[in-house]
C-alpha cells in the first residue's frame, strides 16, 4: 500500500523510535477494529433475538457491550499510549550528540558541537541515538521525520528536545508539520545518516557547502485573481471597461 510506505510514511519506520510510533498505530487500530466488530455483533444479535422473539435485556447490552466492553479496550490502549510516550521522550544526555536546530520561515539550520552548521540537511551517526533541541526565531513550527521517529514543535523562545536514531546509513526525507506561513510546504530538509567513520568527513563537507536559503516568490492567491477577473467582467458587461 503506497499509504503505508515510502519517504514520508510513519508505517515504514527506520529507527527505534520510529517502530514504537508504528507499534502504536497498528494497536490502536487493532483496539478501534476489536470495538467495531463487538458493538456489530452485538446489534445484530439483537436485532436476530427480536425476531425469534426470545427475551433480550436490553440494559444489559447497553451497559455490558455498549459501556463497559469498549471503556475497558478504550482504558488498556490508553495506558500502552501512555507507555510508549514516557519511552519517546528525550531526557538530556551528555554522552548523545545533542545538535541544536532552529527554525525560521521557511528553512532548518542545524548547530552542531565544534561550530559547524548545515541548513536543510541534517547529518548523523547511522546506529547511533541523537538528539535534537529545537527552537524557532518567528512562529511555531514542526519538526518531523517520518520515518525516524514523531513531531516535536519548534516554539519562539522555548526549546524543546527530541531523541531519534537511525538503525542504517541512508538518506531521510522530513518536513514542517506545522502550518507556518506561504512557504510552509516548501519548508524541508533531509536527514543523513553516515556509517560512524565516515561521519566526521561529511560533515567537515557539509558545512563547508551550506546550501543558500530558498527564497519564494510572492504571488497573488487564487481567490484574489478569481475576484479580479469577476470585477472586469461585470465592468465590461454593462459598458464601463
Amino acid at each position: 500500500m503506497p499509504g503505508c510506505a515510502g519517504d514520508l510514511s510513519a508505517l515504514d519506520p527506520a529507527g527505534p523510535a520510529a517502530a514504537r510510533v508504528a507499534d502504536l498505530w497498528w494497536i490502536m487500530l487493532a483496539g478501534a477494529m476489536i470495538i467495531l466488530i463487538g458493538v456489530t455483533a452485538t446489534a445484530l444479535y439483537a436485532m436476530r433475538a427480536q425476531r425469534g422473539r426470545r427475551s433480550f435485556s436490553s440494559g444489559r447490552v447497553l451497559v455490558g457491550w455498549g459501556l463497559v466492553f469498549p471503556s475497558v479496550v478504550l482504558i488498556a490502549l490508553m495506558a500502552l499510549a501512555f507507555v510508549r510516550g514516557e519511552q519517546l521522550l528525550a531526557r538530556e544526555n551528555p554522552q548523545v550528540l545533542t545538535i541544536d536546530g532552529h527554525a525560521r520561515q521557511w528553512a532548518w539550520t542545524f548547530d552542531y558541537p565544534g561550530g559547524l552548521t548545515t541548513t536543510n540537511a541534517l547529518h548523523v551517526r547511522a546506529g547511533e541515538p541523537f538528539h535534537v533541541r529545537l527552537t524557532s526565531e518567528d512562529v511555531i513550527h514542526s519538526f518531523w521525520v517520518p520515518r525516524l521517529g514523531g513531531k516535536v514543535d519548534a516554539i519562539p523562545g522555548k526549546r524543546n528536545l527530541i531523541a531519534l536514531q537511525a538503525d542504517q546509513p541512508g538518506t531521510y526525507r522530513a518536513t514542517c508539520a506545522e502550518y507556518c506561513g506561504i512557504g510552509h510546504a516548501h519548508m524541508q530538509f533531509t536527514v543523513h545518516a553516515h556509517a560512524p567513520g565516515a561521519f566526521d568527513a561529511a560533515l567537515a563537507a557539509a558545512g563547508e557547502a551550506t546550501p543558500a536559503d530558498r527564497v519564494l516568490q510572492p504571488r497573488r492567491s487564487p481567490a484574489v485573481t478569481a475576484i479580479a477577473r469577476s470585477i472586469d467582467y461585470l465592468l465590461r458587461w454593462v459598458g464601463l471597461r
